[in-house]
């Protein structure tokens, strides 16, 4: 059996925005803001720091990157890199990171908080930061727009790679997990690709080839919830992606596998915790502010 591609039905529905805004040194301290649905991608190309961040509980983390590295942050978190005085310590490349759907998709929610991962353990990004760095480092026409897409690649590489080295950042349940498993890989695609299908659990145990009770086991234990409740965060992720580009919310939930608009409005009441006609209003509201890193010695 062919094995599916993992990561082309996520991609599909969700456009990857990465915008570059930083190359070259920071020196002293830079922190970098909290924006609802916003990450940040960073490339240290030379020299080493400490970041500080408050893990869920407040309590502020620090981590030690002593050598050249990518630095993912899949979430809205603030964060804070300490480096040397001299433009001579360091030498960056950064980019915020916006997919559609936000703090919801479940490829982003099942990612630590912040993950850093050395060059010389990551071999297949070095093609792709080459070509980043080289148009980072001559200044040409279209320059800037070519560096956003290379980052998009750098991202959507560094996800496969998160595929295949799972136990690399510790993961243990979560999307990545499940798509890691040969088995849950081929359900979870299918549901991705074809996410208004009237899925039950006997369904999705065919497309993994296990039985009933084995496949709702084996898939809240390595995914972190039942099938059902993935199926039905799945879709109130793509039903966000619909409504922000303009969809009606009667088409939305027809869209993304409801019978009627009140059972759409329910579940997506309970998911992000007001209608769909008040989740518009904020998310617009908070398309208005975007605060940019700030830098102190």
């Amino acid at each position: 059996m062919v094995s599916p591609d993992r990561l082309a039905a996520i991609l599909e529905h969700f456009r990857v925005r990465t915008r570059l805004f930083n190359t070259g040194p920071l020196c002293g301290v830079t922190t970098f803001p909290a924006h609802p649905g916003r990450g940040f991608l960073h490339v240290l190309r030379r020299g080493e720091m400490d970041i500080v961040h408050c893990d869920a509980g407040g309590m502020p983390q620090r981590l030690r990157v002593d050598q050249p590295s990518v630095i993912l942050y899949p979430q809205s978190l603030e964060h804070t890199f300490h480096n040397g005085p001299s433009p001579d310590d360091s030498d960056f490349a950064c980019a915020t990171l916006d997919i559609d759907g936000g703090p919801t998709h479940p490829l982003l929610d099942a990612l630590p908080s912040a993950i850093v991962i050395p060059l010389d353990d990551a071999d297949e990004l070095e093609p792709t930061l080459d070509l980043l760095f080289a148009e980072i480092d001559n200044v040409r026409c279209g320059n800037r727009a070519i560096a956003d897409r290379l980052f998009e690649v750098v991202l959507i590489r560094f996800f496969r790679w998160l595929l295949d080295h799972p136990d690399d950042i510790a993961l243990t349940t979560g999307l990545i997990c499940g798509l890691a498993d040969e088995r849950l890989a081929r359900a979870l695609t299918a549901i991705h690709e074809s996410a208004a299908e009237p899925w039950t659990l006997n369904a999705m145990a065919e497309r993994a080839g296990m039985s009933r009770s084995a496949f709702a086991a084996h898939f809240k234990q390595t995914v972190g919830q039942t099938p059902a409740s993935y199926l039905t965060d799945w879709r109130i992720t793509l039903a966000q992606t619909h409504l922000l580009a303009g969809a009606s919310i009667t088409r939305t939930a027809t869209d993304v596998g409801y019978s009627t608009t009140p059972a759409f409005t329910r579940a997506f009441s309970t998911r992000m915790g007001c209608p769909p006609r008040a989740w518009l209003k904020n998310a617009d509201a908070n398309d208005l502010e975007e605060p940019l890193p700030s830098t102190s010695t």
